[in-house]
């Protein structure tokens, strides 16, 4: 008779062994309710300003709206529209140079700055003090930028004239306006970034480098070799956060890149965006161009995640 059924026909349980009840633990029932309520707030301000916005703009993307009169359904006429629109290309065109620039610049300097700090030195003010330019506001940082690269009055050109060069507009330049934009976001989220490699940094056990060491590997060898591929998953977070955010690019250009810049050339697809919206009120295909880019981040955030292999880790 096995201990089942000697539990089941009240017989008493064999030495050793413990009688199984039913019953949940207490209160685990309520985890449920409990997770939802704590949850909510976040749900709702999740479905009223992003999923409630997203609906409209597919739904508007299929009108001729400018804001006056009620939209009126055009069916694909927007995206056929979008497909012959040079103005897109360009600007789809200018935001992937600008996101080259951006990733390269930023990931390189920030990966330096967290393996510096994480060999050499884990002071925290040094962490605030990278900290502090992605907490100002980044119209102050195009306001900031503006006036230290301006041709006439610029600290940077006074300094460029002073060693004998020639002093350069660098955001009415053709060939200079996007670098510099690049390089103002690169000065405001390098900081932020190399924070984030620096916790990743912090996740790889310590022995790892010891048994490195031991071995004769070198600093450049154990940070190519050991400390690169460990944060794998960490790195795919930080370049799919740099994409997005990239894509995303508005302040700056609307402050310091003289919207558009010459001939165009910073004229990002953010911005864009707004100028068929809030400047010439083309709602209907404004919505098609941000529908577009939605599908267009996706597609890169997906193909960056599966070549990365975002979802494992070495250290598992």
């Amino acid at each position: 008779m096995t201990d089942a059924t000697a539990v089941q026909q009240g017989a008493p349980p064999l030495p050793g062994t413990r009688r199984r009840s039913g019953r949940t633990p207490a209160g685990s029932g309520g985890d449920g309710k409990v997770a939802v309520l704590f949850l909510a707030p976040a749900l709702v301000g999740f479905l009223l300003f992003y999923v409630y916005p997203t609906l409209r703009g597919i739904y508007f993307s299929f009108t001729s709206y400018n804001l006056l009169v009620a939209p009126q359904g055009v069916g694909l006429a927007n995206y056929r529209a979008l497909v012959h629109d040079p103005l897109f290309w360009n600007a789809l065109k200018v935001t992937l140079y600008f996101c080259a620039l951006n990733i390269v610049s930023q990931t390189v300097l920030a990966l330096a700055l967290a393996a510096i700090m994480f060999r050499l030195t884990r002071s925290v003010a040094i962490r605030v003090m990278l900290l502090v330019p992605w907490l100002v506001p980044n119209v102050t940082v195009g306001l900031l930028w503006l006036w230290l690269l301006d041709a006439d009055i610029g600290l940077v050109n006074h300094v460029i004239d002073a060693f004998g060069g020639t002093k350069q507009g660098f955001f009415v330049s053709p060939t200079l306006a996007m670098p510099s934009v690049a390089l103002v976001n690169a000065w405001a989220y390098t900081g932020y970034t190399a924070l984030l490699l620096y916790a990743g940094m912090l996740q790889i056990p310590r022995h790892l480098y010891e048994a490195a060491t031991l071995d004769g590997a070198g600093e450049i060898r154990m940070f190519f070799r050991l400390t690169l591929p460990l944060m794998r998953p960490i790195l795919a977070l930080v370049l799919i956060v740099s994409i997005i955010g990239s894509f995303q690019i508005f302040d700056t250009v609307a402050v310091a890149g003289q919207h558009g810049g010459p001939v165009n050339v910073t004229r990002v697809i953010y911005y864009y965006i707004y100028q068929l919206a809030f400047t010439q009120f083309r709602m209907g295909y404004a919505s098609a161009v941000a529908m577009t880019l939605m599908v267009v981040l996706g597609a890169f955030v997906f193909v960056q995640m599966r070549l990365m292999r975002a979802s494992t880790s070495d250290l598992a």
